[in-house]
């Protein structure tokens, strides 16, 4: 059976701190503890006027509390969001009103409530009616941006509020129940919420690990991304050295170009040559038919005799040795004009492939306005050739394309700067991640070692539960075996008591016997005693009623005295043999 006495409580169920004011207490606008809380808060603005206006004004300070602000819309599902660099009146009045609600403060007219409500918090802004009544001026908008952002990080202290509360009603239930039942006596429910308490609690410790291993991968990608980016080459020399590589293909390109300019130009020139040689001699070839002709003519005309047939048969024998050799000077130059026609074939075509190339390379470049070399076989001039001018049509266009590189490699560079404000923001980040992560794991550590401590609590307990089984078990031992000798010795007693039973009952019976025969002779005693007396009650009665007659003849004036006197002085009747 357990003790149902009060018993000294656990450290870990030792009721918490009273808990801090609920929100509604800090939500309450006309109480001093939030116009002291507001009027203690540092403004994020800075102290004095002058600083206050010239942060207002300062263009990285709207870009960021727009940022903020449009945060804070998103993670409250809401449809609005302010777009810099001047947000529409509309967007920030509903801004301002959905701000308010969020504040829990009653509004109906927002030029009139919204003064009252500044001035309940202590806004160190000063705004005013006419910049309500037209919020979306160039003038009005600073200072309006200044009170959204100040409205926006108190009601992220209350969010943050409310957060804690519900995590400190968790403990402060779990420390009631505890405390109930430990006043009812009841430990078996107070081990139930201990264990159910205890079980939230390695669950929650769980899940904060698990974030925590997120968070620490989460920052080790980020450190590695951030050691990539200040290892790596940055976008603008990266640019740059693409921009150097197409400079100097673009020069190859060019020189490649120039140089079979030139070797055109010479096989046009040597071309020309031959041409005007080929013309030579077919106008020699009609002269000579020409002279064929007249010298056929002639001859027809002419009587011949046998000097005259052996002179024109040697001239005919030059003549044919003369057409001979011009065959054969023409065969050769037949064959120059073929090599040299297969020349130009090899050279166009390469000319075709490098054509290819560059105009592979234009369109990576993307100079625009469809430039690109298409070769003219026909073409007299190297423009005419390839088909463009590089003068006149390419060369601008590469510089326009270099002009575009330097102007591309200063958006570049902005990114960069951009992207390294980004890296320092992050890195800001981390550090508050890295500072939360130390939190938790201090919280962390100090779960495990109140577990620990109710870990070594448990071992005692079951060290010293078991320490008395042991003790109870031997002692069980000890009467069981006490008890074997107390049997035996019953056993022995149970005969010798059996022996002595009946020995009693043989001298019982004898003894019955002998008082029977004494109980009957004293019943024939008493019986003839009681004969004896019944005889002389009889011869009593007979005296005492002749007694009675004589005495009522003689007294009969004082019969009562009488009669009482002789009751008196008479000895009492014994009746008790009746």
């Amino acid at each position: 059976m357990k003790a149902t006495g009060r018993r000294r409580p656990k450290d870990s169920i030792r009721p918490p701190p009273p808990p801090p004011p609920s929100v509604d207490h800090h939500r309450q606008f006309s109480s001093d503890s939030d116009a002291s809380f507001a009027g203690s808060r540092p403004s994020s603005l800075g102290v004095n006027r002058s600083s206050a206006g010239d942060a207002l004004t300062d263009r990285s300070y709207q870009l960021s509390a727009i940022r903020t602000i449009n945060s804070f819309l998103a993670s409250h599902s809401s449809p609005l969001s302010l777009k810099p660099p001047l947000p529409s009146a509309k967007d920030i009045s509903e801004t301002l009103k959905f701000l308010i609600s969020q504040l829990d403060f009653p509004t109906t007219k927002l030029e009139d409530d919204l003064p009252i409500l500044l001035k309940h918090l202590n806004c160190p802004i000063k705004l005013n009616k006419s910049a309500l009544k037209a919020p979306g001026t160039p003038h009005a908008w600073p200072s309006l941006l200044g009170v959204m952002h100040w409205l926006v990080q108190i009601a992220l202290y209350n969010d943050h509020l409310v957060s804690n509360l519900q995590c400190f009603d968790n403990t402060f239930v779990y420390a009631l129940d505890s405390y109930l039942h430990y006043i009812r006596g009841d430990d078996d429910g107070m081990e139930a919420v201990d264990r159910e308490f205890m079980g939230k609690l390695e669950r929650e410790r769980d899940a904060v690990a698990e974030g925590v291993k997120a968070l620490e991968k989460e920052v080790a990608e980020r450190e590695g991304r951030l050691e990539e980016l200040r290892l790596g080459p940055s976008a603008k020399e990266v640019v740059e050295k693409e921009r150097g590589v197409l400079e100097e293909d673009v020069k190859k390109f060019h020189a490649i170009i120039a140089e079979f300019s030139g070797r055109i130009a010479s096989v046009e020139k040597i071309l020309e040559e031959k041409e005007k040689e080929l013309g030579v001699k077919v106008e020699e070839n009609n002269r000579i038919c020409e002279e064929n002709e007249d010298l056929k003519k002639r001859v027809e005309l002419q009587t011949f005799n046998a000097r005259d047939a052996e002179r024109m048969k040697r001239e005919l024998q030059a003549v044919e040795r003369d057409i001979t050799e011009a065959e054969v000077a023409r065969n050769g130059w037949e064959e120059k004009s073929w090599d040299l026609d297969t020349t130009i074939g090899h050279k166009f075509k390469e000319l075709e492939a490098l054509s290819i190339e560059c105009n592979q390379a234009l369109r990576r470049l993307k100079l625009g306005n469809g430039l690109q070399y298409v070769l003219n076989a026909k073409g007299s001039s190297p423009a005419e050739v390839l088909g463009i001018d590089y003068k006149s049509t390419l060369k601008p266009a590469l510089d326009s394309f270099a002009d575009d590189i330097s102007k591309s490699s200063m958006s570049k560079l902005e990114e960069l700067i951009s992207l390294q404000q980004q890296s320092v923001e992050n890195a800001a980040k981390i550090e508050a991640k890295r500072n939360r992560l130390a939190a938790l794991q201090s919280s962390s550590d100090e779960v495990e070692a109140q577990l620990i401590f109710l870990k070594k609590e448990l071992q005692n307990y079951t060290s010293r539960c078991a320490t008395e089984a042991k003790k109870l078990v031997e002692d069980v031992e000890i009467e069981t075996h006490n008890v074997d000798i107390v049997e035996r010795e019953v056993a022995d007693v149970l005969e010798t008591s059996k022996l002595k039973l009946q020995e009693a009952i043989k001298q019982n019976e004898e003894e019955i016997q002998i008082c029977a025969w004494e109980l009957y002779a004293l019943v024939d005693s008493v019986s003839k005693y009681k004969e004896h007396m019944a005889s002389k009650i009889s011869e009593m009665k007979c005296n005492l009623s002749e007694t009675a007659g004589a005495v009522s003849d003689s007294y009969k004036g004082s019969l009562l005295a009488q009669v009482s006197l002789w009751i008196q002085t008479t000895d009492p009747i014994d009746y008790s043999f009746l």
